[in-house]
């Protein structure tokens, strides 16, 4: 039995509250979590590598926003476990259409091969995913997206969940109480997340 779309002003009024979905990987049934502690990346403490430097120097990817939103999420989906179920896809397309939703995506001659997707609220970004199918990729977009929240005034990176992967890359923890406070501040803000490469 297929289910319902999450609508756009319901995952939005979630995501100002703290909240986000994530579907149970075997039976598609979608929860909504408040994770305590909330890991988020300081825009300012973003760890990046020499080696990625070098890559980011070397222009390897084409950097895009916002013009593969659905191929960005099938790729994120695309493992043997996802909590990115067929109604989390439609319910996040349907939030880019409406402006809330955003894909960095980094392309070389041969197509997509990664990138991350989230949701921007006044100044909090909260990011989805990442997927890799290139060394790097999704750490360039990543670099990329830090860049540009900096530059529009973004307050709060949030990442959800700690991974290891995360932690390298200059990830933290902070209490939830701590976490709704800075996202109260940020969300009162008027950024705005431009679709320019």
């Amino acid at each position: 039995m297929a289910r319902e779309i999450i609508p756009p002003d319901l995952l939005i009024a979630a995501y100002r509250q703290g909240y986000f979905p994530m579907a149970e990987s075997r039976t598609g049934e979608i929860f909504w979590y408040s994770p305590d502690p909330r890991t988020i990346i300081e825009l300012e403490q973003l760890r990046v590598s020499r080696s990625l430097r070098q890559t980011i120097r070397r222009k390897r990817f084409d950097v895009r926003t916002d013009t593969a939103f659905e191929a960005v999420m099938r790729a994120c989906a695309d493992r043997p476990e996802t909590w990115i179920s067929e109604e989390i896809v439609q319910s996040y397309v349907r939030l880019s259409q409406a402006g809330f939703a955003h894909s960095v995506e980094c392309w070389t001659p041969e197509g997509l091969v990664g990138g991350l997707y989230g949701v921007a609220i006044g100044g909090a970004f909260f990011g989805e995913s990442m997927f890799s199918r290139e060394r790097d990729a999704s750490k360039v977009a990543l670099v990329w997206l830090v860049g540009r929240l900096q530059e529009a005034g973004y307050r709060l990176l949030d990442t959800q969940f700690t991974t290891e992967h995360l932690l390298r890359l200059g990830a933290s923890e902070i209490p939830r109480d701590e976490y709704l406070r800075r996202l109260r501040d940020a969300i009162r803000l008027e950024c705005v997340f431009t679709n320019h490469s």
